[in-house]
């Protein structure tokens, strides 16, 4: 059976279809519930005349999707707190809904809005709170009081910049409040909910197997393969599974899941020699795997991880394998409508990639070869999925990674086959350690175990060679990119020339897309000053080649490298950073923390930075500049004084931290 002779899977690209266009054209909410009410109408019609399903169908659901992802972004719902007078200061009730991992200087909190100003409301928000010794940071459900003005989040600064803005959007967060510690209530009334007992649960266990004598790196790695907390994993062994091609590990999610689904249904096979025992069976193993997911803080990646394999497993109790593509649509439909921005998170669009990549793949590489020796056989079954994963996860992996670890097939091979044991043996620490009765012994060996993971998968990351990084791909070239292995796979199990023909497009898109971008790489040269808060930086692009000029290269090399692989550029060349550039032929003059007047009488552009103790005034009369640029390495109230000055003489003034980077335009 094709797979588009699913309702389920025609539903879901329908629904998927209709999130992404109330993602981007976010269209009113009213005039969108009257369009699904006529569909709906539509519908009714058509089903009583069984006649004319088509359109009715295609409008409803996709206008639905649509629905749900305006409901979820929340600026649309009459009660969402922008449409209150949020721009003054004033009175917060907040609930903590998610703690995030901190940086060196704040607590970080994704919170709900209960009410501003007394006045009820909806919405989510980014609360970052100041480190303080004294402050014991906040659990999910603490309800807080504070008095405080919305803050606008940021947009990329710098071109081809992680969009955190953007990012946030997609998890229905619009703004941020900074405050400190002390400026925060916190009451007693908090209503707990499952979400908060599961994540107190989960810290609770964290504590007591701190208390064991763990590595600290295994230590770090036991967090996030049992429980996916990944904040104290160092950036040494995240980088080395990264390169391995083993970062999957890291994250509980559909490989543990699908391992933990396994496990449970060998220790419950007992139960089917009971009278109706695989019903009984089934419902147990839904059990556990929704035990686990308590266990493991009720995480978005790991609900959707057992909500997938519990449709799964209902789908092997019906011993029916061609609904394997039905029950996959159907999780992800199940999933969506719950939570429809959940579509535009790489850990949900990796994990269903894999999977259907292993469904539809995985019985090809079988029935092309099906070894006889039952080792041999075994090997080339873990090569097959790890193979049909890897290739369902490469687009999406190059998009927003930019890199391929080639040796991915030795990592999986020499830890997946044993991840069973790991897992179980790790969930049973687990549960120990919640009553105290974990045995010393078992401690010492299962550190053992995971202290060898991590040195065969260091062994495995220092093959650089193998490690291809800095490939840009683009969303329309990730769509091009597969097409062709779809149509690819399509062509080598039953050649036709309808996939020899979509094969040729997705070639010829993703070839359009490169030559375009190498032409764009030809243009005029471009000079630009970025936002830098660590030292002052001037890059020049010209005939695809970047060169960067800066005191500190070292303390920029992470914005290079991103320009560099979103302009897909051959080559980056770090010189030295001089005060005097002729730009366009104006003059440019770079004021740094020495202060020193410019040896040049005629300066167009000032260039501020590492906050020079001046006298603006006198320089501006003294130079007579056409524009001021103030950078990120300068203090906040240096630039509120010097771009007073500069609106008080009618001046251009660029700030970066503001404005973000400066365009030299010819």
């Amino acid at each position: 059976m094709r797979i588009f002779d699913f309702v389920s899977v025609k539903l879901t690209l329908l629904l998927i279809l209709g999130i992404v266009l109330g993602f981007y054209l976010e269209p009113p909410l009213l005039p969108l519930l009257l369009f699904c009410f006529l569909s709906l109408c539509l519908m009714a019609w058509a089903w009583k005349i069984q006649r004319f399903f088509t359109l009715p169908f295609v409008s409803l659901t996709t206008s639905f999707g649509a629905l749900l992802t305006i409901i979820a972004l929340g600026k649309a719902l009459p009660n969402h707190y922008t449409h209150f007078d949020v721009e003054k200061i004033g009175g917060w009730q907040l609930k903590i809904a998610e703690v995030l991992k901190p940086n060196p200087y704040q607590h970080r909190y994704v919170v709900q809005v209960n009410s501003f100003d007394n006045k009820p409301c909806s919405g989510k928000l980014i609360l970052n709170i100041a480190k303080d010794s004294v402050l014991k940071p906040f659990q999910v459900d603490d309800e807080l009081l504070l008095l405080s003005q919305l803050g606008n989040i940021q947009p990329p600064r710098n071109p081809h910049q992680f969009n955190y803005k953007g990012y946030l959007k997609k998890l229905g967060v619009h703004h941020q409040i900074q405050i400190k510690s002390e400026a925060i209530l916190q009451t007693h009334l908090a209503s707990p909910s499952l979400y908060g007992l599961a994540m107190r649960t989960r810290e609770k266990i964290i504590q007591n197997l701190s208390q064991e004598e763990f590595g600290e790196s295994e230590f770090g790695v036991i967090q996030a393969l049992l429980l996916g907390k990944r904040d104290d994993i160092s950036a040494e062994t995240y980088t080395n599974y990264k390169n391995a091609g083993a970062v999957h590990i890291l994250a509980v999610s559909g490989l543990h899941v699908g391992v933990l689904l396994l496990i449970f249904q060998f220790l419950l096979k007992p139960l089917t020699y009971l009278p109706k025992g695989k019903t009984i069976r089934l419902g147990a193993v839904v059990f556990l795997l929704w035990s686990y997911a308590f266990l493991a803080g009720l995480s978005p990646s790991v609900v959707r991880a057992v909500t997938m394999f519990s449709f799964l497993a209902y789908s092997q109790f019906l011993n029916r394998p061609t609904n394997s593509f039905n029950i996959i649509a159907l999780s992800m439909f199940f999933i969506l409508i719950m939570e429809p921005l959940v579509l535009f998170q790489v850990g949900f669009q990796m994990s269903y990639a894999a999977v259907f990549f292993i469904v539809w793949i995985y019985p090809k590489l079988q029935r092309f070869w099906y070894p006889d020796h039952y080792l041999i056989r075994k090997i080339w079954q873990l090569l097959s999925v790890s193979f049909a994963a890897q290739l369902g996860v490469l687009p999406i992996s190059l998009h927003y990674f930019h890199q391929f670890p080639a040796l991915f097939f030795i990592s999986n091979l020499l830890i997946i086959p044993f991840l069973g044991v790991i897992l179980g043996t790790g969930i049973l620490i687990m549960l120990l350690s919640l009553v105290n009765l974990l045995p010393k012994a078992l401690v010492v060996g299962y550190n053992y175990v995971i202290h060898l993971m991590n040195n065969i998968i260091s062994w495995v990351a220092q093959q650089e060679s193998f490690v291809f990084k800095e490939i840009l791909m683009d969303g329309i070239q990730m769509f091009c990119t597969y097409i062709i292995i779809v149509s690819t796979v399509y062509f080598l199990s039953k050649p036709k020339f309808g996939t020899l023909i979509a094969f040729s497009f997705g070639i010829i898109g993703f070839q359009v897309v490169g030559i375009t971008k190498e032409l764009e790489n030809h243009k005029q040269p471009i000079f630009i000053i970025p936002h830098s808060v660590k030292t002052p930086v001037l890059l020049y692009e010209n005939n695809a080649k970047l060169f960067s000029f800066a005191q500190d290269s070292a303390a920029i090399s992470s914005m290079v490298t991103q320009i560099k692989i979103g302009k897909q550029l051959n080559s980056v060349q770090f010189e030295s950073l001089k005060n005097i550039y002729q730009i366009h032929e104006e003059n440019l003059y770079l004021v740094d923390s020495f202060a020193i007047l410019p040896p040049i009488k005629k300066v167009d552009i000032l260039w501020l930075s590492q906050s020079p103790r001046i006298n603006l005034e006198r320089w501006l009369d003294s130079l007579q500049p056409k524009k001021i640029i103030a950078d990120g390495t300068n203090y906040k109230s240096y630039v509120a004084r010097w771009k007073a000055s500069c609106i008080k003489r009618k001046l251009p003034f660029h700030d970066t931290r503001e404005k973000g980077a400066y365009y030299f335009s010819e």
